[in-house]
């Protein structure tokens, strides 16, 4: 099979410290070819050159994914805060080439809602051409120091609830469009594609070569199979414009339905989802199969 499948560290845990490093063995016995981890920070209890030891003896490859926030965010109002933004942004090229990874996805350009804190601004016309003209500004700035470093970000779109940048692939489309540029491609996350997209398949075929990283989540983020995703035909949309990149799972939904929880925020798990894992695998793994000799 063409494109290798992987599992986000915080289906285990959050932060991901040197105490985790037995997880990677574990994620390569469970069947998985890569783990997606989220950027570490300089002040992180992780050893880089140890985790990129221990995933190239598991045969596990790595694929990043950028923590953004307010104070380094691209798109900003603020100077510094732009700044920052762009400095992450080169960061995350460094610590990629440290961990021997390609892919640094996520919402690259900052201005988180839900987990922020920040709530939706009622902007005007103008400020909304200046925050889509920082963006693009910013990206054009980062993508040619990923590219030459033999990196690639990749630019993902977040429903309405989450950002209020890029909400839409073709609204992704349209920044990397602008950008011009081969270190800056998206990355697709059937979660929120479910929330802002019409239809996914055709999404998936309008993004076509743009893709670099996709993310394969159930509507309600619990493992494949158990929501509404009709993962044949998604699977097979991926297949017309020959994606061959990697497929991750971010199933981190936990089996708790109690009164008042804060499902948006992230919980360690419970119990031991190692089956349930295998299952989703196995299911994510027959439909892209299955989509590459019927599509």
């Amino acid at each position: 099979m063409k494109n290798p499948i992987g599992i986000i560290s915080m289906q285990f845990t959050r932060p991901f410290t040197n105490a985790a490093l037995p997880l990677l063995a574990r994620t390569r016995a469970l069947g998985f070819d890569f783990i997606e981890l989220l950027v570490p920070e300089p002040d992180d209890d992780l050893d880089p050159a140890e985790l990129r030891r221990i995933c190239a003896d598991q045969g596990l490859e790595i694929v990043l994914a950028a923590r953004v926030n307010l104070q380094r965010s691209i798109a900003g109002e603020d100077a510094a805060a732009r700044q920052g933004g762009l400095d992450y942004l080169e960061y995350c090229v460094e610590m990629a080439d440290r961990l021997g990874a390609h892919i640094i996805g996520g919402p690259l350009y900052g201005e988180p809602l839900v987990f922020a804190g920040r709530p939706p601004q009622p902007w005007t016309a103008d400020q909304i051409a200046t925050r889509a003209a920082r963006t693009i500004e910013g990206l054009s700035r980062a993508a040619p120091i990923a590219a030459s470093a033999g990196k690639v970000f990749a630019l993902e779109p977040l429903n309405r609830f989450e950002t209020d940048i890029v909400n839409t692939t073709a609204q992704a489309i349209e920044v990397v469009d602008s950008v011009g540029s081969a270190g800056l491609g998206i990355v697709l996350d059937t979660f929120h594609m479910n929330m802002e997209e019409r239809s996914i398949p055709d999404a998936i075929r309008a993004a076509g070569p743009r893709l670099v990283h996709f993310q394969a989540n159930e509507n309600h983020r619990g493992f494949p199979g158990t929501g509404n995703m009709d993962w044949t035909a998604i699977m097979r949309a991926l297949a017309q414009i020959g994606y061959a990149g990697p497929v991750s799972l971010e199933p981190f939904r936990r089996d708790d339905d109690r009164l008042a929880l804060p499902i948006a925020h992230w919980r360690p798990p419970h119990e031991n989802e190692d089956d349930k894992l295998r299952a989703g695998l196995a299911l994510i793994r027959a439909a892209l199969r299955f989509a590459e000799v019927n599509h």
